[in-house]
């Protein structure tokens, strides 16, 4: 993990000090934009529903991979809100894991 290029989306952080990690305080969308244009790899976000709903308003998203956990925790914020369009998806891999959890992978539908 520490040779894998990062880039970190924040408001308030100063700087990034894990290794191959890049602090991004910028245009967020302007700035992914960026990143798919370049060559391999894939782009994978992590921790952000205001993030993430951000990306999938914009298009952005190309698949989604969500955990379904076996617990209910009875409160917290949810992934998808303040899309402002509904967004299809299409179910493309189920892995479920030893400890309960199931991995669903989607992509958009695109029109």
């Amino acid at each position: 993990m520490n040779s894998v290029e990062k880039f970190v989306f924040s408001r308030t952080l100063q700087s990034a000090d894990w290794n191959n990690t890049t602090l991004v305080s910028g245009d967020a969308v302007a700035e992914v934009e960026k990143l798919k244009r370049r060559e391999g790899g894939t782009i994978f976000v992590y921790g952000s529903a205001d993030f993430a709903g951000t990306l999938t308003a914009k298009g952005l998203v190309d698949e989604y991979r969500l955990g379904i956990n076996p617990v209910l925790p009875g409160k917290g914020k949810p992934l998808f809100q303040n899309i402002p369009d509904q967004t299809k998806l299409s179910l493309t891999q189920v892995r479920p894991l030893k400890s309960g959890v199931v991995i669903l992978h989607y992509q958009p539908v695109r029109n």
